[in-house]
């Protein structure tokens, strides 16, 4: 009886375990921050300024970066120039 509890716990231990390094890598492979904003002001628009084929004319898509006073910083309106980093990447800018 003994051995069918330690080897229910350690198979639990196990699912535990594989569901912590899903949810890990999840977060670190997912998609930078996008904010609708106006690219001349930078100021941070409603969702619906923005649409998904980039024909919107009064705001693009940022990614990355920071807000502040309404305004975005330290990201930029191409996707693939934004680095979210991750573990042993050493950025430290957490953007968001």
């Amino acid at each position: 009886m003994a051995a069918r509890r330690r080897k229910l716990r350690s198979g639990t231990v196990l699912l535990g375990g594989m569901g912590v390094l899903a949810a890990t890598l999840t977060a670190c492979g997912s998609e930078p921050d996008r904010r609708c904003v106006d690219p001349v002001t930078q100021e941070v628009l409603p969702d619906y300024e923005c649409d998904d084929d980039g024909s919107s004319s009064s705001g693009r898509y940022y990614y990355g970066g920071r807000v502040s006073s309404g305004k975005v910083t330290d990201g930029s309106f191409d996707k693939s120039a934004v680095d979210r980093g991750g573990f042993g990447s050493g950025s430290g800018s957490g953007g968001g």
